[in-house]
């Protein structure tokens, strides 16, 4: 059972979970007559095909102009078209536009300083102090584009790596972690020991300022919290209590998880060539303790400065005690053994972690690789370009259904019924995004605005006929001819 409960409070997410044909035939099933239906299904196969025909220009742009940043044969490409210098970055601008464009549009987001403060301020798979080795890391690109494109609330390392995040998952581990739960009775015994020598002075460092997370923890969700925030906990071993049935057995460890995370970064340039790849990096279900693992180009982990001094002082503290209690006319035999458990014990302490925490690294890194790497350049390219399509489909449907259902609405009541309509036919929350779902239902000419601001759409056979046939039924009625 835990001592402490932390909960953790994230924006909800506007991506709407639900598969796009489940959706179309939970809704098409809510429909009374089978006319209608059939109008209904009809109407939701030309708006896909027409929102996708919208977006194929703008997809195509950006993946011709990542043809030539592609890391693997980009810079053969860049070297045929004969570009001067400015062209060429001109043309990576334009690339990191369009890119943020269709990450904006597929709901991904640019994780903030906050979010990366509370993910990293708790500790899951991965216990080892993973930093990035910036030197390797080209600092230009993206400086110049948030400089033109400014933004709030951008973590300090924008100007090297941006990683964008969606969706929020649960992840559980359950195992015996032996030796995790010998490092935190350690850790405890050590603590209890500094408490006892009166040596936590020395060598616990009080944090500068209250930790990020500390505002984001509760022992109870409170019922006045933001209706928009989701709440995810963390189950660790550090917080529970180790009884001997839990030492002894299997307990379950949870952390929330990004569901989507895509890196985007660039090498530096060695002096003797310039690098102008852009890498783009898919990845999926990262608990958000252990999201060093995506981070690029990282150092081998060590021992840390701190670790080391903990090291020396732990020594000469630990020498001086003992030399002081043997030169007393009366040496206490257990103050001594006092100072030397402490000593002996705490460096044991750090030396076992270490290389726990190494094979854990190592595997995790692994893992990443094969298990949470979904994909990487043109690949995730594709998979966001159709993303924004599913979800810009999907938008569209389902508020022109609540508005043939269930009549005129103001924008606000439209996106609540919305977020309603999830809920009870799907059982999911997310925050609807209808601002851009009436634009383009009002640019299909399938819904209009009264003279008090209230939307309205046309009937589903009208609406049919004002959409047309699209180039693809067009294509399949011509092979139904060749081929009857």
């Amino acid at each position: 059972m835990g001592k402490n409960k932390e909960v953790i409070r994230l924006e909800r997410e506007s991506v709407i979970p639900v598969m796009k044909p489940k959706l179309i035939m939970t809704l098409a099933n809510l429909i009374e007559h089978n006319s209608d239906r059939a109008e209904f299904l009809k109407l939701c196969k030309r708006i896909e095909y027409t929102i996708r025909a919208w977006y194929l220009l703008q997809f195509e742009d950006l993946m011709q102009l990542y043809s030539l940043f592609d890391p693997v044969h980009g810079a053969q490409k860049l070297e045929q078209q004969r570009l001067s210098s400015d062209e060429i970055e001109v043309l990576e601008q334009n690339f990191l536009s369009y890119l943020f464009q269709v990450m904006e549009k597929s709901n991904f987001k640019i994780t903030s300083d906050e979010e990366i403060e509370i993910a990293l301020s708790g500790q899951y798979l991965l216990n080892l102090p993973i930093t990035v080795d910036e030197s390797k890391l080209d600092k230009v690109l993206l400086k110049k584009y948030f400089a033109t494109h400014p933004q709030a609330n951008l973590p300090d390392f924008v100007d090297k790596y941006v990683i964008f995040r969606r969706g929020i998952g649960i992840d559980r581990t359950t195992d015996f972690f032996f030796m995790e739960k010998v490092d935190v009775l350690i850790g405890r015994f050590w603590a209890y020991l500094l408490r006892l020598t009166r040596l936590e002075k020395i060598f616990c460092r009080r944090p500068s300022r209250r930790p990020m997370e500390d505002r984001k923890k509760n022992d109870e969700i409170s019922p006045d919290a933001d209706l928009d925030d989701l709440s995810v906990e963390r189950v660790r071993l550090e917080n529970m209590e180790l009884s001997a049935r839990n030492l002894l057995g299997k307990v379950t460890i949870q952390e929330p998880t990004f569901d989507r995370i895509i890196v985007v970064y660039r090498r530096a340039s060695a002096k003797s060539n310039s690098e102008r790849g852009i890498y783009v990096k898919h990845f999926k279900n990262i608990p958000m303790a252990d999201l060093e693992i995506v981070l690029p180009e990282k150092k081998n982990p060590g021992l840390t400065p701190m670790d080391w001094v903990k090291f020396l002082v732990s020594a000469i503290v630990g020498l001086v005690a003992v030399v002081g209690s043997i030169e007393m006319p009366k040496a206490d035999f257990w103050v001594i053994f006092a100072v030397l458990s402490t000593v002996i014990g705490y460096c044991a302490k750090t030396y076992f972690t270490f290389q726990q925490n190494m094979a854990t690294y190592q595997n995790l890194i692994t893992q990443s690789m094969y298990d949470k790497q979904l994909d990487s350049g043109r690949g995730t390219l594709l998979h966001l370009c159709d993303d924004v399509i599913q979800q810009e489909v999907k938008e569209v449907i389902i508020s022109f259904f609540i508005l043939m259902e269930q009549g005129k609405a103001t924008l606000e009541d439209l996106d609540l019924r919305c977020e309603e309509l999830i809920k009870e036919e799907f059982g999911e929350n997310c925050n609807f995004e209808v601002d851009d779902a009436v634009h383009k239902l009002e640019k299909l000419g399938i819904v209009s605005r009264d003279s008090v601001g209230r939307y309205y759409c046309v009937g589903l056979k009208r609406a049919n006929e004002i959409v047309g046939p699209t180039t693809e039924e067009l294509v399949f009625k011509a092979r139904q001819g060749v081929n009857p």
